[in-house]
């Protein structure tokens, strides 16, 4: 396939950043969408110009690292899917690709397609650790958890933290990834002890860093690469007023 790619290029957090347009040929389809962007960066690097910076590491669909705007979409056009296992196969011969960063006044721009989601960091760290001893591996019936419970702790241990839920929510909300961090001890026993000044910790977190509020629009959800659900929020949201009305009656 013959592309063209727009890509955002800024030097640095002060730097205003344009849109840079370059043209890409014979890319295979069975490419990955980084490893065409490996082959720009090739290219530009034989020819002494600066290449594209972006994110990366697994490239599994793991870690979190990648995270680009494609064409509008968090990740691209593919549900359920991660930038890095994003394949060239969803695009057509002549297609013009539009590639950007996070946009999110809590994802500030650190050079071309990267941002500091160190927000997010801020965020975990407020949470704290949970003070239940676990030890080695228990018996795995010696402490029951309701197997609904378990279902949806599980689903939110599966937030990779890469941000697409900030990036893709209108008001630039980091509820969902909070949500997520959340749930996933509230709804077992050993995150019981600090469930509810953990809950009060992280959202104020999330606030102070600068994130939008949440509004309910479901961008977040729809952008998740691994599908956590619009429900996480209502988790959240009942754990934190509960919270709060422990907190004024104390």
């Amino acid at each position: 396939m013959n592309l063209t790619l727009r890509i955002w290029r800024q030097k640095g957090p002060e730097d205003k950043g344009r849109m840079v347009t370059y043209r890409v040929e014979d890319v295979s389809p069975d490419m990955s969408f980084l490893e065409m962007l490996d082959v720009l960066n090739e290219r530009l690097i034989l020819e002494g110009e600066e290449p594209i910076a972006f994110d990366h590491d697994c490239r599994e669909g793991i870690c979190g690292m990648c995270s680009l705007m494609i064409n509008g979409e968090a990740h691209g056009p593919q549900r359920g899917t991660t930038a890095c296992q994003l394949h060239m196969r969803q695009f057509s011969d002549g297609d013009t690709i539009d590639i950007e960063p996070w946009r999110a006044r809590a994802f500030p721009v650190v050079k071309d397609l990267v941002v500091n989601r160190n927000a997010f960091d801020k965020i975990i760290s407020a949470g704290g650790y949970i003070t239940a001893p676990t030890g080695s591996a228990p018996e795995a019936h010696s402490v029951p958890v309701a197997k609904a419970n378990a279902d949806a702790a599980f689903e939110s241990a599966a937030c990779i933290g890469c941000g697409a839920c900030v990036a893709a929510c209108p008001n630039g909300s980091g509820m969902l990834f909070t949500a997520a961090k959340v749930t996933q001890l509230s709804l077992v026993p050993q995150g019981q002890p600090e469930r509810y000044t953990r809950v009060i910790g992280m959202v104020d977190a999330h606030d102070e860093a600068g994130f939008g509020g949440c509004t309910n629009i479901g961008e977040c959800a729809a952008a998740c690469p691994k599908g956590i659900p619009l429900s996480t929020i209502g988790r959240l949201n009942r754990d934190y007023l509960t919270a709060t009305a422990k907190r004024a009656s104390s």
